[in-house]
């Protein structure tokens, strides 16, 4: 059973559940600290479900084996099922810079500069699409973006032992069990930020495929409620979770 630190947990279980809506996600730092209390009742990562506690990944729960960094995969990270890049290119700020975005006299453009728009903001920190990964997944799996790999690709590329996931050719495909949760952080994220490109027309039918294939678990319908207390509404998820 995962401990819960004290430091943090009771004031912000006391706001989850006894005062709905009763404040806004700021930032992604924030999110971070809000997603580990979602989380960590579950305890399990998004696309291997290996076991967490805490910081620390259970690799024998899953049949874990690292690929190429054994320190980073040890450790949960928080995963941005829409990866900040993918989005972030569409804001002015990451690609050219802005005039808030000056340290010491020298320009700077990118995510940090990014952070200083609120829209940006929102979506790095939307808890609808922060999930806990096994860090080196999460580094690997970088900005790509999903797909089915196929046969080919089952036999190449980047695997993790009996974490299914794979990696190749710039594509990561989840295992099945995390493919319909997957597809479900994209469609909202599309529908709740449009204009940022974040599906293309070739992956709309793939999630959309993914959905259907795998529908959402009852423990999706629960992290759903809780979020939706502490941020907004997801339609997504609202029209299957009855």
């Amino acid at each position: 059973m995962p401990v819960f630190s004290t430091r943090f947990a009771w004031p912000l279980i006391a706001l989850l559940f006894t005062t709905p809506s009763a404040f806004a996600v700021k930032d992604f730092r924030e999110a971070k600290r809000i997603a580990k209390e979602l989380h960590a009742a579950r305890g399990l990562t998004l696309y291997c479900r290996c076991r967490y506690s805490g910081k620390t990944v259970d690799f024998e729960s899953c049949g874990y084996r690292p690929a190429r960094d054994p320190k980073r995969a040890r450790r949960i990270e928080w995963e941005h099922v829409v990866p900040a890049e993918a989005f972030g290119q569409s804001f002015v700020e990451w690609r050219e810079g802005g005039p808030r975005c000056v340290k010491k006299g020298r320009p700077f453009r990118g995510r940090k500069c990014a952070e200083k728009n609120p829209e940006f903001n929102r979506m790095e920190g939307d808890l609808y699409n922060l999930f806990p990964a096994v860090g080196e997944v999460n580094g690997l799996r970088s900005n790509y973006s999903m797909a089915e790999i196929g046969a080919l690709g089952k036999f190449a590329g980047i695997t993790f032992g009996g974490c299914a996931a794979r990696i190749f050719e710039s594509k990561f495909e989840p295992m099945d069990f995390a493919k319909g949760t997957v597809a479900r952080a994209y469609l909202y994220m599309d529908g709740e930020y449009p204009g940022h490109g974040i599906i293309s027309d070739k992956n709309r039918k793939l999630f959309a495929a993914w959905d259907a294939a795998h529908p959402v678990e009852p423990w999706e319908c629960d992290l759903y409620r809780r979020i939706r207390r502490i941020q907004n509404e997801n339609p997504v998820l609202a029209s299957r979770c009855k």
